[in-house]
């Protein structure tokens, strides 16, 4: 039954929806405030506009104040207010001109009674708590149930019998034309602000469309590309912004063929390395066949043997290798392992095979003399803590002991030191064999490298030329490396001393020096 496919993943916000979030609101804003400025100071213009139309009609009824023949008081009204007053619909503008009698001596008194000379005589008549700083008052009204802007102007006249009067001269307008003119602005004001807010977002995508363009065009070449293609990706016509990350996916590659190209290289090798024994046990197999004396045929078979322990111990190195050259550590934190302890259990180790070969493999603890041969103590905190895996750690000093044993002559000697120098924990192979000129130290490191100018019949156990390159893998993947020194000039050979420095754990005690 095939497995079903898991459901599409669910979209992020892109670039384009990431500026246009982060815009809009500002954008928005931004344009509600300055069109709510704009509205209102257009609307006080509006409002002042029609203010000044209304003070023209005012100003001529106040200038065509007279007194009659009689001595009596009388308005002289300009054709062009008498046109416009007769004219005019009363819902849109109306005119009131009221007399009344003043008290002799209060000239600021109430009128008793009102007279209309001009207009009509219901107007609203302004407040009481208008100003007297200017002659002219504006207020809202209602007339006949539908609002008004009226301005008044009040004056104090004498007769031809020096009679005081207070003449009350309004001009109402109805507010529907101001209304419709303020709604025009205002939807003249929004329309503008969507027209800006849809060019901007235009834009916006327009913009990132264009600048992501070089990215498809990426995206094209590398889908066509062949699975096995790792050149460079090529960043011309890239924004700038995405260089770095252009670069990276570059030096990302670049280390991918590195390691494949590594990897390829060590499998050439390792077939080369297997290869031979299997043919040399081949062709011993076909002689020892061929042999009818069953003493040689019984050497040959010892051998083969001894071919197949080397092939075996080939195969170990090899996967060892392979483990210790894993670009990725593992995830897990390093526990706090004894390196004196891992030290000492490998000199123990191959303490047999030392003696087969009649060397001193010697043991300095990094506790002191006394510390070490006390094998009943109790239990004593780490004294060479560092951070690493027992195992990789383990395998690393054994690489490093088994090659000083290989390549010490017989009789020699190979002392094994673990000490803490400052913040570093060192331990140390130092072995009377032919050692390493200076000039190779850092080649030997390589896969399947050999040391130049050593006898092959003085060797134990030819190698294949990993123990050192596996040794600093596995002490490079545990924060730790490996470095070649000469060594103390024992017995008249050279001599080498391989460090292995890791550094010292935070749990370490103090230093036992």
């Amino acid at each position: 039954m095939p497995m079903p496919r898991p459901g599409p993943e669910r979209r992020r916000f892109g670039i384009r929806a990431r500026l246009l979030a982060l815009l809009l609101p500002c954008l928005l804003a931004l344009l509600a405030l300055d069109s709510w400025n704009d509205y209102r100071a257009q609307h006080d213009l509006v409002q002042d506009a029609y203010d000044q139309a209304m003070l023209e009609p005012v100003n001529a009824l106040g200038q065509g104040i007279a007194l009659a023949a009689d001595g009596s008081i009388r308005v002289q009204a300009p054709f062009d207010v008498q046109a416009m007053f007769d004219v005019t619909r009363p819902q849109h503008k109306l005119l009131h001109v009221g007399l009344s009698a003043l008290p002799d001596g209060s000239g600021g008194a109430p009128p008793a009674a009102e007279i209309t000379l001009i207009g009509v005589p219901d107007l609203p008549a302004p407040p009481a708590s208008a100003g007297n700083d200017s002659p002219f008052v504006w207020y809202d009204a209602h007339y006949q149930g539908y609002p008004v802007r009226v301005v008044a102007l009040r004056r104090t006249v004498l007769d031809g019998h020096a009679r005081p009067y207070q003449v009350l001269i309004q001009a109402a307008e109805g507010t529907g034309a101001r209304v419709q003119a303020q709604a025009d602005l205002l939807r003249q004001e929004l329309l503008q602000g969507a027209r800006l807010v849809g060019v901007v977002l235009l834009l916006v995508w327009l913009g990132v469309s264009w600048s992501l363009r070089p990215l498809e065009r990426l995206r094209q070449s590398v889908q066509a590309s062949p699975p096995d293609d790792l050149r460079p990706l090529d960043a011309r016509g890239v924004p700038h912004e995405v260089v770095p990350l252009v670069d990276a996916v570059n030096h990302h590659m670049a280390r991918r063929q590195q390691m494949l190209a590594g990897q390829s290289r060590f499998l050439a090798d390792a077939s080369h390395q297997l290869r031979t024994p299997l043919a040399i046990m081949l062709t011993q197999a076909g002689y020892a066949l061929r042999e009818p004396d069953a003493t040689r045929a019984h050497e040959t078979l010892h051998a083969i043997v001894a071919q197949l322990a080397r092939s075996r111990r080939l195969c170990e190195q090899l996967l060892a290798m392979a483990q210790a050259s894993q670009a990725a550590d593992d995830p897990s934190p390093r526990p706090v392992v004894d390196l004196n302890r891992v030290a000492r259990e490998v000199v123990l180790q191959y303490l047999p095979l030392a003696r087969e070969k009649n060397q001193d493999l010697g043991w300095i603890d990094a506790r002191g003399e006394a510390a070490a041969n006390d094998d009943a103590a109790a239990p004593q905190p780490p004294a060479a803590p560092v951070a690493a895996r027992d195992l990789e750690l383990h395998e690393a000093l054994s690489n490093l002991v088994h090659n000083a044993i290989c390549y010490t002559p017989q009789g020699g000697c190979i002392t094994v030191s673990v000490r803490i120098e400052g913040g570093r924990v060192c331990a140390e192979v130092c072995d009377s064999g032919p050692g390493i000129a200076p000039a190779r130290r850092n080649s030997v490191f390589e896969r399947f490298a050999q040391v130049a100018g050593v006898d092959a019949k003085t060797l134990q156990t030819p190698g294949a030329g990993l123990g050192l390159s596996i040794a600093r893998a596995y002490a490079r993947r545990n924060g730790g490396d490996i470095e070649l020194a000469d060594g103390d000039g024992a017995g008249g050979a050279p001599g080498l001393r391989a460090l292995l420095r890791f550094p010292l754990a935070h749990s370490a005690p103090a230093d036992p020096a």
